[in-house]
């Protein structure tokens, strides 16, 4: 989401003009909490978090539900807005997206055309595992292209990004959107990973996933799946521009399209990496469009 710097949005500026917000948003990042558990944890009153939640909630923040607890009704905290990019200056002249030449692309995460990996590790369809977990043979098995869920400690998974650009046209940009994690033995919530992104083997960025998120359902994970394993990702937008790299608009690197070699319609290879020296070797976890919190799929968007 993109927020433009202006008075309309000032009370979104203002609710994180605060430490204790700021707090608040970093213990709802993890998993939703009710007042009470935000005041135990904070070392303060349930009115004054009240207060705090209310302010966030007006700003869009966090959203509020009232449910059953054991001892009668609670009103249970969660993040409504996730990830956000300040826009600081506005180019009218600049066509929209939608409006450049370009084209879309949507891959499963089964459908990985490469891969090495190393337990812990596996696969699991939106209705069933698929082989055995923690054996990487299993990631050959023909069946691994119906996976909505794919996890390793380490190691890789590749896509083929079809190139449908032909002529003297040269691709201007590629975005590249996925929902994704770290991975631990079971789950862990603070459990950084340092996840490398290359494209046609040119190294564009590292993002360093915060964790293996488990302590709450996914929204779209299957029942079957269960509780005291991974559950949902994070929805991250790779964007590499001829300016630079930038996840969710936060830039990452000097790398341009420029840097990555691509052949006229031969396709582009996205290979997304866990190296086991990292300083964070947390591991990867991918969830399709049946699996997690978002009803997506790998999207690909090229311009040129």
């Amino acid at each position: 989401m993109e927020i433009k710097v202006s008075q309309e949005n000032l009370p979104l500026f203002m609710a994180l003009a605060s430490e204790t917000r700021i707090r608040m948003i970093e213990m709802l990042g993890k998993e939703s909490l009710n007042i009470k558990e935000m005041a135990q944890k904070l070392n303060l009153s349930s009115a004054i978090v009240t207060k705090h939640v209310q302010q966030l909630e007006e700003a869009g923040i966090l959203r509020t539900e009232i449910t059953a607890g054991k001892r009668g009704m609670q009103k249970q905290c969660s993040l409504r807005l996730e990830q956000a990019s300040l826009v600081f200056k506005t180019d009218e002249d600049r066509p929209s997206e939608s409006q450049q030449d370009g084209y879309d692309v949507d891959i499963p995460v089964g459908q990985y055309a490469d891969w090495q990996v190393k337990p812990t590790c596996g696969l699991a369809s939106e209705a069933k595992l698929i082989g055995m977990r923690d054996d990487p043979r299993y990631f050959a098995e023909p069946e691994h292209v119906k996976a909505q869920h794919i996890w390793f400690a380490s190691g890789y998974v590749e896509y083929r990004i079809p190139n449908y650009v032909s002529g003297k046209n040269h691709i201007s940009s590629l975005r590249i959107s996925l929902e994704i994690g770290s991975e631990a033995p079971g789950y862990a919530e603070d459990w950084p990973s340092d996840i490398t992104f290359l494209l046609n083997d040119v190294l564009v960025c590292v993002w360093t996933s915060p964790g293996d998120f488990g302590s709450v359902r996914g929204k779209l994970t299957p029942s079957w799946w269960e509780i005291g394993s991974t559950q949902h990702g994070l929805l991250k937008t790779l964007l590499v521009t001829s300016s630079g790299t930038y996840m969710d608009g936060m830039r990452m690197s000097d790398v341009t399209m420029k840097d990555i070699p691509i052949l006229p319609r031969e396709e582009i290879r996205f290979r997304i990496l866990s190296p086991e020296d990292a300083r964070h070797a947390g591991g990867v976890s991918l969830f399709g469009k049946h699996f997690g919190n978002y009803e997506q799929n790998i999207q690909v968007r090229i311009n040129y």
